[in-house]
């Protein structure tokens, strides 16, 4: 489909019609997530639902999948993310976002933990959050400079309380509880 050796853009990932995996480019190469496991998805209802009443009239709270286009070598798929309306597009979000939250599973985690939040950090966005469901824990980040610094975190029935982007507070406990 794609010549050997060649950085693909952002029309070369719209060409891929397969929709049963994640699609994602970093600096022009392709990674390929399988899709994601029911507790995975149930972490993120439970983010949705928790954020969506609190979010600004500017901005929009979605799940994965929608593209994030940094630029035209990067687009990543956060699994929940807080964009300007201004930013959204009929086919994505092209910009920075404001909040971007990946679900860390066992095939993603060096994804979510190193690559993603160092190319979100680069362009900009101010808070990246890690959820991990088998601790469970939540790990809320803020930018600081050109890196993200720790802001709060917790683990279990911890709770985990936030004033920016969100005046909230979080449990993990409860984001992988299926009640």
């Amino acid at each position: 489909m794609f010549a050997h050796g060649d950085r693909l853009t952002r029309r070369d990932l719209e060409l891929i019609t397969d929709e049963r995996r994640r699609y994602e480019l970093v600096d022009g190469t392709l990674l390929v997530s399988p899709s994601p496991r029911p507790l995975h998805q149930r972490v993120v209802a439970r983010l949705l639902a928790a954020l969506t009443p609190l979010c600004p009239a500017d901005c929009e709270v979605l799940p994965a999948p929608l593209d994030v286009v940094l630029d035209d070598h990067t687009v990543l798929i956060p699994d929940v993310v807080v964009g300007r309306r201004d930013t959204f597009t009929d086919r994505a979000l092209v910009g920075v976002p404001v909040l971007a939250v990946e679900v860390v599973s066992p095939s993603s985690q060096h994804i979510d933990l190193y690559l993603k939040p160092a190319r979100l950090a680069a362009a900009g966005c101010p808070f990246y959050w890690v959820i991990d469901p088998r601790v469970p824990s939540l790990s809320c980040f803020r930018l600081d400079g050109d890196t993200y610094v720790l802001a709060a975190e917790g683990h279990d029935d911890e709770a985990v309380t936030l004033t920016e982007p969100y005046a909230l507070t979080l449990r993990p406990a409860d984001l992988i509880s299926p009640h």
